[in-house]
């Protein structure tokens, strides 16, 4: 796993490892609605909330549909439409599920409780899943953007380049190949978040660690 370690908050990006799923779901495999086998998903789940000493019990997270939408988090309570969860209830534990995607990760900097976890891809980023999550958290913010499909991989068609281009900047395309990571952080400052970590960490390009839909395609896992 990877560790975010903002003051105050406990903030992981797990990885593939670690887990008891098998097979193209091998190993930490967080998603029910992959086929995979749900009580080894379950158990998943329990490995990533132990790994921040948090009550699996508790753990919200949405039914992920590439949008907007961005709710306050309520413990145990799973499947409602979205991308962004948040909270300032101390030991609640929320995840965003991602296989090639933006998994974003934001917490309140001016000392009052608060984070925030989106799943971006670019669907999500052109319709301003990141703009919704800070102005929903408020107050002053940092973030991290974990691993997801690089801009040495990404190959994207004119209908998803031109939006990007004109969103972000046409510097991001690289030939057919868009460089997710820095919309993201574009999107993050221009929210008016103060400071942005990359993990600059490929989904694709990295079989043993990570998830990739674009790699694999169905059935694989998701990490969050």
């Amino acid at each position: 796993m990877i560790r975010w370690d903002p003051p105050g908050y406990a903030v992981v990006f797990s990885t593939r490892d670690g887990g008891v799923s098998e097979g193209p779901y091998a190993s930490l495999n967080l998603g029910r609605l992959t086929g995979d086998d749900v009580e080894r998903v379950d158990e998943n789940r329990r490995i990533l909330c132990a790994a921040v000493d948090a009550d699996a019990e508790r753990l919200a997270l949405n039914r992920q549909v590439h949008s907007a939408l961005v709710h306050r988090a309520e413990a145990g309570v799973r499947g409602e439409p979205g991308d962004g969860l948040w909270t300032d209830e101390p030991g609640q534990p929320i995840l965003a599920m991602a296989a090639d995607c933006l998994p974003i990760a934001l917490a309140r900097a001016d000392g009052r409780r608060g984070v925030a976890v989106l799943h971006a891809g670019w669907r999500g980023l052109l319709a301003g899943i990141v703009r919704v999550g800070a102005e929903t958290l408020g107050g002053r913010l940092q973030a991290a953007i974990g691993p997801a499909i690089g801009p040495c991989c990404y190959e994207v068609g004119e209908e998803v380049s031109g939006p990007f281009a004109a969103a972000f900047g046409g510097d991001l395309l690289h030939g057919r190949r868009l460089d997710l990571w820095t919309a993201a952080q574009r999107a993050l400052e221009a929210a008016g978040v103060a400071e942005v970590t990359r993990t600059d960490l490929c989904t694709h390009c990295n079989p043993d660690r990570f998830f990739s839909h674009r790699r694999t395609g169905k059935p694989r896992g998701v990490q969050g």
